[in-house]
């Protein structure tokens, strides 16, 4: 074969490697709730697209959460319009098996074109031509948007605390499954939110003995007045709040649907043999110290509480409504002893296991473009990015407070569909 003959079999080559790179409109990066509510809204749009999912449809709710964990919120809340859960009363708490059923059968309902065990490592912009190459485990695909739908809960954060050597096993919140999991010995779980908190209470029921780390927290009732909290948070409009009040951007709800669901009290905690401490704030020397705010936390978190009740009420009055009266709510119990006379260090001897319950940081690792900031943080307005094609969904507060919640994101991704059809009819 002649040299010419070579080049020409090279560029031959060449175009057919360039037309075997598959290409859709959109892909959407993620199959939990975000992806799956990003996926019927673009598909009522007609718009093309894949979601692609490493792992299996509502992968995190199945593998990266404790066994007894059900839903923070009821069934008739916690889901999206287009399907009720099939054999749980609309009160009851699903647990992570149901939830993640429910979104297999949501996936199914809408038809949702998705791919799992296709992992995602790169999404660049095209030189020269609109749209993005997205690398993934299955091979590139070329497409014109992309929708980071990964969600809030990308990377486990364990503060740089106590030395992976100091003696107890540490681990996450995501990799905690039950008491039986943890050596002998008592547990610190650090966090205040509603992964602490039920975190803390199984252990304790278990027979361990437990502390747990309370920090700056909402505390909700679960019921007030014959309503669940979700429905006072929504007739109330701070579900639809669309900024957090300052200071608060990251402060974490104390509230419980384990047992049937009960309002989270750190009194009730102390009671069934709980001992709490303030803000875990150092290491030395194998003692572990504790800032000295647990009664302020505490009264802070009562306060909460009380202001929730008072606006109830005033919405209940002012809307006439005949709901039945709730005094006994208002009575809060002493403040128990390790609150008045808190402990501000503790040997680690005595510590088997330490479960950090403290949140999680996004990774947008493979999102090589322009649409993140120095700290690896989405750029965006309600998910609309600073790259114009790149999207996001599923993150706290992306529009309003409800955005990481089933019925927040899926309302959110119908602004980002409808955001999508605009630009798509600008290029028609």
């Amino acid at each position: 074969m002649s040299s010419r003959e070579v080049e020409a079999a090279g560029a031959v080559g060449a175009v057919e490697a360039v037309a075997a790179v598959e290409a859709v409109e959109a892909v959407v990066v993620g199959g939990g709730q975000a992806g799956l509510a990003m996926s019927e809204h673009l598909g009522e749009a007609g718009v093309p697209h894949l979601v692609l999912e490493r792992h299996r449809i509502a992968e995190r709710w199945r593998s990266e959460r404790w066994d007894s964990l059900v839903a923070n919120g009821p069934a008739w809340h916690d889901r999206f319009p287009g399907l009720e859960f099939v054999d749980l009363d609309p009160g009851a708490f699903a647990s992570k098996e149901r939830v993640a059923a429910y979104f297999e059968a949501y996936a199914e309902k809408i038809a949702a074109p998705i791919r799992t065990g296709v992992e995602v490592t790169s999404v660049r912009r095209h030189e020269g031509r609109p749209g993005f190459r997205v690398e993934t485990s299955d091979g590139p695909i070329d497409a014109r948007y992309v929708v980071a739908a990964t969600g809030p809960f990308q990377r486990p954060v364990i503060p740089p605390i106590v030395p992976a050597d100091a003696g107890p096993v540490q681990l996450h919140s995501s990799s905690y499954r039950n008491p039986e999991q943890l050596p002998e010995g008592a547990v610190l779980v650090v966090g205040a939110g509603s992964s602490g908190v039920q975190i803390a209470e199984e252990l304790r029921r278990s027979g361990r003995s437990v502390y747990l780390s309370v920090g700056p927290h909402d505390r909700p009732p679960r019921r007030y007045r014959d309503r669940d909290f979700c429905w006072w948070l929504g007739v109330l409009g701070k579900w639809d709040a669309e900024t957090p009040p300052a200071g608060a951007e990251h402060v974490t709800i104390a509230v419980s649907g384990a047992r049937g669901g009960h309002t989270v009290d750190f009194r009730d905690l102390a009671g069934l043999g709980i001992t709490l401490v303030g803000m875990t704030s150092s290491h030395d020397n194998g003692t572990l110290r504790f800032a000295p705010d647990l009664g302020t936390n505490i009264a802070n978190g009562d306060a909460n509480y009380l202001a929730l009740l008072d606006e109830a009420d005033a919405y209940v009055t002012r809307n006439g409504l005949d709901l039945p009266e709730e005094p006994a709510a208002r009575a809060l119990g002493p403040d128990p002893a390790c609150v008045t006379d808190p402990i501000l260090e503790l040997d680690l001897d005595g510590i088997g296991s330490i479960v950090w319950a403290t949140g999680y940081a996004v990774n947008y690792s493979w999102l090589q473009v322009d649409a993140l900031d120095e700290n690896g943080r989405p750029k965006h307005r309600r998910g609309i990015s600073a790259e114009p094609g790149v999207y996001f969904l599923g993150l706290p507060w992306l529009a309003r407070r409800g955005s990481s919640f089933i019925w927040g994101v899926w309302h959110d991704a119908k602004f980002v569909a409808d955001h999508i059809a605009i630009q798509r009819g600008y290029l028609a």
